[in-house]
């Protein structure tokens, strides 16, 4: 991959500012981040790995960064409730918690956007920025689109056309089966991949779909035994976390011989479930930069030494990253100026590659990965996921503009901005 802009340190070039001034206003300012999102269920293996990540991407910002301020994660489990969600922003705005962090679901959320909207028309001077790692619905950044929310992860859609991109061009997918989570996530993978397959590959027969309840599925032999009936060679499925894990246990289990593209397949508890039997059938579209990207690999093999566990969600580091350059930019820690300097800004993300925020919706605009599970094999592709012997191995990249899709947001901003 041509990085754009060479990785210097990770005071230096992680969250340097693409040509901005660096008169720092707010030195010395700790800025507080409340990371809201589900610590308990069928889904708290996630949310635990994602909230280290968020911890020890601050310890690794507070080492330096072009705003010169101190992070602290503050967290709130929101038990995958909106209502909770909702609960937990209020608890931490009464902390006088100005950034907040959420990635796992779009229920939550579209929960959080909506009541920052109300919220910071009617509380001018404490207003709160939402910085979403992961929470991927197309419609948060197009009819749903706000000032106050960035994305930091690429939408369902993007990952969509960059996974069709790569598939078009495999010959063995002829039948495809598509399982995907109920809830608008879910209905977005099975659109998405009607149109994009019926564009790029006409002759795919899409041969059967399910929709299954968010995180409360335990038993997903009767899913894989209709697969297997559908006679489908290929599985594109957007589920994460149990609702993944438990279906390619029960693949396994089934000895079905199908490929899976995934969205998800390197979140906490799959890749084990994924095991040998799954080596060279399993794809994954990410933003993860590949194992050979010497300043991310470091990282990832920092935080494996500290936790046992795999950092996988580039997109937190990208939110350090956006949040000093903006607080840089703006030289303040103002959420409303941080906001107005975050969009259309430019930076270096997780592993150097430049990153846009793009200012017309506050969709990051980032390189995408096609990568498959394989065993793991001489440097740069020794690194072992979950202590498997096994890994994502990136087969394919996808420069930004490739997998960008367009925005239909018409931008409600603050006067004057």
């Amino acid at each position: 991959m041509k990085l754009k802009r060479t990785f210097l340190s990770i005071a230096l070039g992680s969250a340097m500012v693409l040509g901005s001034s660096a008169a720092l206003a707010q030195k010395g300012e700790t800025v507080k981040i409340a990371w809201i999102d589900a610590l308990t269920g069928l889904t708290a293996a996630t949310g635990q790995n994602q909230l280290k990540g968020f911890q020890f991407m601050a310890e690794q910002f507070n080492k330096g960064n072009a705003a010169g301020v101190k992070f602290q994660v503050v967290s709130f489990d929101n038990k995958l409730s909106p209502q909770e969600t909702v609960n937990a922003l209020q608890a931490a705005i009464d902390q006088g918690i100005r950034y907040v962090a959420q990635g796992t679901g779009t229920g939550p959320a579209t929960a959080i956007i909506d009541f920052l909207n109300k919220y910071n028309e009617r509380n001018p001077g404490k207003e709160v920025v939402f910085l979403n790692y992961a929470a991927v619905d197309p419609a948060l950044t197009n009819e749903k689109c706000s000032f106050w929310h960035f994305r930091l992860d690429a939408d369902t859609s993007m990952k969509m056309e960059a996974l069709t991109t790569f598939m078009k061009d495999q010959k063995d997918v002829k039948k495809v089966y598509l399982i995907n989570q109920n809830y608008a996530h879910g209905h977005q993978v099975v659109k998405y991949a009607k149109e994009n397959l019926a564009r790029k590959r006409p002759d795919i027969q899409i041969v059967g779909e399910d929709l299954t309840p968010l995180a409360q599925t335990r038993d997903f032999a009767p899913y894989i035994a209709k697969i297997k009936a559908s006679g489908a060679d290929t599985i594109i499925t957007g589920n994460w976390s149990s609702d993944l894990t438990l279906l390619v246990k029960a693949a396994n289990d089934a000895g079905l011989e199908a490929k899976f593209y995934t969205y998800y397949a390197g979140v906490s508890g799959t890749p084990t479930a994924l095991g040998a039997k799954a080596a060279g059938r399993v794809y994954q579209v990410s933003v993860l930069a590949p194992y050979s990207v010497v300043p991310a690999r470091k990282l990832m093999d920092e935080y494996k030494a500290k936790f046992n566990d795999d950092f996988y969600t580039a997109q937190i580091y990208n939110a350090y990253a956006m949040l000093a350059g903006g607080m840089a930019k703006a030289k303040s820690t103002s959420p409303v100026k941080v906001a107005a300097a975050m969009a259309g800004l430019e930076v270096a993300g997780f592993g150097g590659a430049s990153v846009t925020m793009r200012k017309s919706d506050h969709q990051l605009q980032q390189t995408v990965y096609i990568s498959r599970w394989e065993k793991a094999g001489a440097k740069p592709n020794d690194y072992s996921v979950e202590n498997t012997g096994y890994n994502f191995q990136t087969i394919k990249t996808y420069e930004p503009y490739v997998a960008s899709t367009p925005t239909s947001c018409q931008m409600k901003r603050p006067a004057g901005i």
